[in-house]
């Protein structure tokens, strides 16, 4: 299979990137002064020699012909991954083809790239020669299950305990607390096994102090876990799809257990959010075929950046599988059949006015639902006041930004690109405005990721 003709634009390259620091720090390395010995093949592998501090030069390779994503090896210490050496090969391989030419792979390159391409079919015979580990036990599992159950309901209702102890004392109450109650409160769901519930204890913390009107936003917050809190108590009277919903959000693990969709998926969108535990990666899929928009989530502890990695605006022949719950955009990556490759495609935008029903028609299925992906057709960025909308061209209507995007670079990524035009962008539309993700110029051109 050959890749060598498939170049990417450097804002493809540097979507890859874990964070703003490794962004920066690749982009300054995205010239050909501190490289040697850069090389490609046909086959896509990119490799060079980068000098750094000391008097060995890094190695780095870049596996592009891999079915999951671009794989990076690297001598350097970083722990980020694609490293800063990595972004700046591929960076210099995007720009120059004069400084990447055509080339046998050396040896150092060829040992790592051969090893990595080999692991599926020595998995493959493993698994097909080792010795079977039996049928799983059912009535071991049913039990772990409703031992599993029986604690996160008593989770559940010790947290009903504790929102009806905050409401009858006042919210006032709430920020003179401090964050050390909620963290307990957080604790003792993650006792319970409900994750999920953890997680929205600790959103309910940093509310207090966020500026006026925090003690209504705490009320809405408090609503709606303790409507969550009752989805599970009273599970048993839900519909299916309902059910299946309220044990997600809970925080109960559930297989992709949807049919295998294959479809070419365009990479719309990659982000990272952190915390002090966890950098969840989030990355959007829209199915040419399908029509289908997904969300692939994983995982990285506090440090490591999660994979697969993906360069936005590229297409993967993939399966993908859904995970259960109503109106559920999440799915599973499967089996690959292609690295990314480049594609004409776009998903099909809509209005302002639609998008926000589009919101408020999966609230009926997830009523827990931040946001939901949206593709806006023929919008402009304008003011407004300190803010920023999205304005529709044709129609009286806009959509504000979130506070999130307004603090980011990509919305003057946004703007430079609009130019007072229309455009097409892609984002999340949620009940604290939208969050432009990716855009593209009405004419043609290539996708300006924005995060």
């Amino acid at each position: 299979m050959t890749v060598q003709g498939v170049r990417w634009t450097a804002d493809q390259v540097l979507a890859l990137a874990p964070d703003a620091a490794s962004r920066k720090a690749g982009s300054g390395l995205g010239a050909a002064g501190p490289w040697s010995g850069a090389g490609s093949s046909d086959e896509g592998a990119v490799w060079g020699l980068c000098a750094g501090s000391g008097s060995t030069p890094y190695r780095t390779v870049v596996d592009l012909a891999d079915a999951s994503g671009p794989a990076y090896r690297c001598s350097c210490p970083s722990r980020g991954f694609p490293c800063k050496h990595a972004l700046g090969l591929l960076l210099l391989w995007a720009g120059d083809e004069g400084a990447v030419p055509r080339a046998e792979v050396p040896e150092w390159a060829g040992r790592w790239i051969e090893d990595r391409r080999g692991r599926p079919e020595r998995k493959k015979v493993a698994a097909s020669s080792g010795p079977s580990s039996g049928p799983a036990d059912p009535e071991a599992a049913r039990r772990r299950a409703e031992r599993r159950a029986e604690r996160v309901t008593a989770g559940v209702s010790e947290l009903e305990q504790r929102l009806a102890d905050l409401l009858r004392g006042g919210l006032a109450t709430a920020g003179r607390s401090g964050y050390g109650l909620w963290e307990e409160t957080a604790a003792r769901m993650v006792d319970a096994q409900a994750q999920g519930l953890a997680a929205r204890v600790r959103e309910l913390g940093a509310v207090p102090g966020t500026g006026p009107g925090w003690p209504s936003r705490l009320l809405e917050e408090c609503a709606l876990l303790h409507l969550l809190d009752q989805g599970w108590l009273r599970r048993e009277r839900l519909p299916e799809g309902l059910a299946a919903t309220v044990r997600s959000r809970v925080g109960l693990p559930a297989p992709a257990d949807g049919p295998p969709v294959r479809d070419h998926w365009l990479v719309l969108a990659q982000y990272d959010t952190a915390d002090a535990r966890l950098t969840t990666r989030r990355i959007w899929l829209y199915g040419t075929r399908s029509r289908r928009t997904s969300l692939l989530l994983s995982y990285g502890a506090a440090g490591r950046a999660p994979e697969p990695a993906l360069p936005v605006g590229l297409a993967l022949d993939a399966e993908l599988s859904a995970y259960p719950g109503a109106g559920q955009a999440r799915a599973a990556l499967g089996e690959r059949f292609a690295p990314p490759a480049p594609t004409a495609e776009r998903p099909p935008g809509t209005t302002t006015a639609l998008a926000t029903a589009r919101y408020g028609d999966a609230l009926r299925d997830d009523p827990w639902l931040d946001s939901v992906p949206v593709t806006l057709d023929r919008v402009v960025p304008v003011p407004d006041g300190d803010s920023w909308q999205l304005a529709d061209a044709d129609e009286d209507a806009a959509l504000p930004l979130t506070a999130a995007a307004r603090s980011r670079p990509g919305l003057w990524r946004l703007v430079a690109l609009s130019g007072g035009a229309p455009v097409k962008v892609f984002g999340e539309c949620g009940h604290r405005g939208f969050t432009p993700l990716a855009a593209w110029p009405e004419g043609p051109g290539e996708v300006v990721p924005l995060c």
